[in-house]
């Protein structure tokens, strides 16, 4: 089996995600959970909109594979931040806290067990949540999880992409939750947040749409492309939703409230593998 992805909006074919059987809020790392700290996870609404989820994906066609989930790993909900995959290579993160430190074995183990050839970035502190991919491109958010010497490195593995470091502010846990492409030129953004000459160079390359303060707290940034125009997204995100219609976007609209307590939405909850790679006229 070979992996394939080159962007983030081609036609989704496989995707990992994992069941939040195990999900709670244990070390507060962003404002979404201290927001949601005494009220906790409700693990069986979790579980059940998490099912509705794979069932949206598996109704589109798409092969959902879930990982076995663990007591020991309360955020694996969040599969995107284990792995990325870029071009026709998987690379297997180091994860940057220890309370995620093993998750990334589960993706290995499935990895190996399907014959997927790997790269493993020991040492190396990305985490996909700050990976996103359009083309010839690579753009990483510098964070608090993902270094900039890792970030070079990554450069070096893959001469022929462009990596682009985009450093934001330490508000948001990782780039996806203030940046989301969509199609080869347009993107998600929830402004303010992304240091302001790499903001003049997305504002170059894509029509950024603006994602309001109240709806990027549940997440409105943090949608997931399936290809051919149509979005997963969240019914509450209402402006955001509204906006991508109107620019002839199809929504799916799927209920993870739930989930997103944790502060990660469906771009944070699924690990694509294998997108089909269509030419686009830029």
């Amino acid at each position: 089996m070979r992996a394939n992805c080159f962007s983030e909006y081609d036609p989704l074919k496989q995707v990992i995600l994992c069941e939040p059987q195990y999900m709670r809020i244990k070390d507060v790392i962003n404002e979404t959970q201290k927001h949601f700290e005494d009220e906790g996870i409700h693990i069986k609404t979790a579980m059940t909109q998490h099912a509705n989820f794979v069932s949206a994906l598996k109704k589109l066609g798409i092969e959902v594979i879930l990982l076995p989930s663990y007591n020991k790993y309360p955020e694996q909900v969040f599969t995107r931040d284990i792995g990325f995959t870029l071009g026709e290579k998987v690379f297997v993160a180091e994860m940057g806290t220890d309370i995620r430190t093993g998750e990334e074995n589960v993706l290995k183990e499935w990895l190996q067990n399907r014959n997927v050839p790997f790269h493993n970035l020991t040492g190396d502190r990305i985490e996909g949540g700050d990976v996103l991919l359009d083309g010839d491109t690579i753009y990483v958010g510098v964070s608090e999880r993902t270094n900039i010497d890792s970030i070079e490195k990554l450069q070096k593995l893959l001469p022929e992409f462009d990596v682009i470091p985009i450093p934001f502010t330490d508000t948001y846990l990782h780039l996806d939750c203030v940046f989301n492409i969509i199609s080869p030129n347009e993107a998600l953004i929830f402004p303010g947040e992304i240091n302001k000459e790499q903001l003049n160079l997305l504002a170059s390359r894509y029509d950024l749409i603006e994602v309001t303060e109240d709806e990027q707290f549940t997440l409105g940034t943090n949608v997931l492309s399936i290809g051919n125009k149509r979005i997963i997204s969240l019914p509450v995100n209402t402006k955001v939703n509204k906006e991508l219609r109107k620019r002839g976007y199809e929504l799916i609209e799927v209920d993870i409230t739930e989930i997103i307590k944790s502060g990660g939405a469906f771009r944070c909850c699924t690990l694509p593998i294998v997108r089909e790679k269509l030419d686009y006229q830029h």
